[in-house]
């Protein structure tokens, strides 16, 4: 790994973040930083700042952060070796493949490079199929011509044709591919008489093809009557994993690449995603029938925060199970449901043309407004016992909403809906959130509650925050202050501090952008010390008084733990020298905490 770590280096230096950022948004410089108009979110102001010296760039409105790789990852959606190989052809580097771990990992590559060759060439063959002339090919464009796709959008999505059992299995072997790989690719399957079969044989096929354009399996619709399911997916394999997919994402990222992405439309299948593209909503992906997953949530998160879900007209009194919503919601995504005439899917809409289906779109709803729908689905509400049934499961959804202004309007549209007067809702929902609260505290105990609060206190939280920047950002009043026997109590803060720690001890210049290598993901924690080298946070009287405080403040906390862990002790310990010692440290301890007072 040591070769990789210095050819990091060498592309990191020969991809100035000002020069890669720069060929992406115009970026005009104004004192120490260059500055843009975040291109992770929509803004008017420019607030996304990139620091030229120390290599990072950070955008003071939506907290996106990271060093030349990370930006790439980001505005490129892909992968981390996405992003290195991008960066790597712009520098005319070649990526050291050899290096980038063992001989495991040199013989994983080559498996999943043969194993993509072969995909590729599976969905050459069944395109070549659907338009050979071969009359078996007949009731596949029968169906394409019924569903009405038109053939720029059949070539567009890939879309084939299996003919029979055999044939595939034939065309692979005279490419060279090896059996294992083939299997493993999960095209061909082998029958109980050895003899390798088409794994979605007879079926109109749909490739899936992931973010790096390269096609990682197949969806299959069977044309005639069957007992079996319709649809039928490549099994999971090295390359193709229903948690981590989203069909049309390859397209979704091209159309990132024209235009900015203001929101995704969530769909449940291949027709649905298809129909919507055609009539012009090209921001259209699906879970492929699956509930939506926190892969797949990631996964949209790189083009918009915003997304719609639209699942079939009955999706309401079938789909009770809304945990995938709440995934989305969980990932910090604006979620609206589009409610679809009942009946009806996208697909079907989409048919009916563009308007139609925006309309279902004007229509959709935040998600919390969605779940009283579903569940009054549920209930007769004409009925006394429906009526108070749904009220009782209507509040519990009511009660979970943090907004004051949300839950006023929900109660009002219950009353509207039920005929109940507002008060008495209000008072009902009131004691229902009392008697939440009051399970939660019991589940949580009240010392672990204590100790919660006590560890997430916004004065230590900010008094960490400010002191980590001042020596992350090199202020002059922090320069000769050490941290080193300070506690800190966030787990992202420690680490930061043990970061500068070292860097000091070692008498190396402390990086900010080398902390993007420490920290995978977009760290929030980290962001909010970043926020603070903004303007003159940082500099002045003021601040230096702060930094002192603050250092004060940690000196304090660091006595005051000290001196509950060896209580703590004490009261454990039964051995009378090891009590003695003990008690020494606790009177030195309780001297200097009176000195900090």
């Amino acid at each position: 790994m040591a070769d990789f770590d210095r050819f990091m280096q060498e592309l990191k230096a020969k991809n100035d973040i000002v020069d890669v950022i720069g060929s992406y948004v115009a970026l005009d410089r104004k004192g120490g930083n260059h500055w843009a108009c975040c291109p992770f979110h929509h803004e008017r102001t420019p607030s996304f700042a990139v620091n030229q010296s120390e290599q990072f760039y950070h955008c003071f409105g939506c907290g996106e952060s990271g060093d030349v790789v990370k930006f790439v990852k980001e505005i490129e959606s892909t992968d981390f070796m996405g992003a290195v190989r991008i960066l790597a052809a712009r520098a005319k580097m070649e990526v050291p493949e050899s290096n980038l771990d063992t001989e495991e990992s040199i013989r994983k590559k080559k498996k999943r490079d043969a194993m993509a060759a072969i995909l590729l060439d599976t969905a050459r063959f069944y395109r070549a199929n659907l338009f050979s002339g071969d009359e078996r090919a007949d009731a596949h464009l029968q169906y394409i011509a019924d569903r009405k796709m038109l053939p720029s959008t059949v070539k567009q999505f890939g879309i084939g044709a299996s003919l029979d059992y055999r044939e595939l299995a034939e065309y692979l072997a005279g490419k060279g591919y090896r059996k294992e790989d083939i299997l493993d690719s999960g095209v061909l399957i082998e029958s109980k008489n050895g003899r390798l079969i088409d794994a979605q044989a007879e079926r109109l096929i749909f490739p899936i093809i992931n973010n790096m354009d390269e096609v990682i399996g197949f969806g299959g619709r069977f044309l005639g009557k069957t007992d079996f399911a319709k649809y039928k997916n490549t099994k999971e394999t090295m390359l193709f994993n229903k948690r981590n997919t989203l069909y049309n994402v390859n397209l979704l990222k091209k159309l990132k690449r024209e235009q900015p992405i203001s929101s995704v439309i969530v769909v449940e299948g291949y027709m649905d995603t298809i129909s919507l593209y055609q009539a012009g909503f090209k921001n259209a992906v699906a879970s492929m029938g699956t509930s939506l997953t926190k892969e797949q949530a990631r996964l949209i998160k790189r083009y918009t925060e915003n997304v719609y879900i639209s699942y079939d007209g009955d999706f309401a009194g079938q789909k009770a199970d809304l945990r995938g919503l709440e995934i989305l919601d969980g990932e910090h995504l604006k979620v609206l449901v589009v409610p679809m005439p009942d009946g009806l899917d996208p697909d079907d809409v989409a048919k009916q043309g563009a308007e139609a289906y925006q309309k279902c779109l004007d229509a959709a709803m935040p998600l919390v407004d969605y779940k009283l729908h579903a569940i009054e689905r549920k209930y007769d509400l004409s009925r006394t016992d429906g009526k108070r049934a749904f009220v009782k499961e209507a509040l519990q959804i009511v009660s979970g909403t943090d907004s004051s202004a949300v839950r006023e309007d929900l109660l009002k549209k219950l009353r509207d809906k039920t005929g109940l007067t507002y008060q008495s809702l209000e008072r009902d929902l009131e004691n229902l959130r009392k008697e939440n609260k009051a399970d939660a505290a019991d589940t949580v105990g009240a010392n672990v509650k204590i100790a919660e609060v006590a560890r997430g206190s916004d004065k230590t939280e900010k008094a960490e925050r400010f002191i980590l920047a001042a020596k992350l950002f090199g202020a002059d009043y922090a320069k000769n202050v050490s941290i080193e026997k300070l506690h800190f109590e966030n787990s992202v803060h420690a680490r930061i501090a043990a970061y500068i720690t070292v860097c000091e001890a070692e008498g190396a210049r402390i990086r900010p952008a080398e902390l993007f290598e420490i920290f995978d993901e977009n760290c929030p924690a980290f962001n909010e010390i970043l926020d603070l080298n903004y303007e003159d946070k940082l500099a002045g009287e003021v601040a230096k008084r702060f930094f002192t405080d603050s250092v004060a403040t940690l000196e304090r906390e660091s006595i005051d733990r000290e001196i509950a862990l060896l209580q703590e002790e004490l009261a454990k310990t039964d051995e009378q020298s090891r009590r003695v010692e003990i008690l020494s440290s606790l009177q030195d301890a309780l001297r200097r905490q009176k000195k900090r007072r």
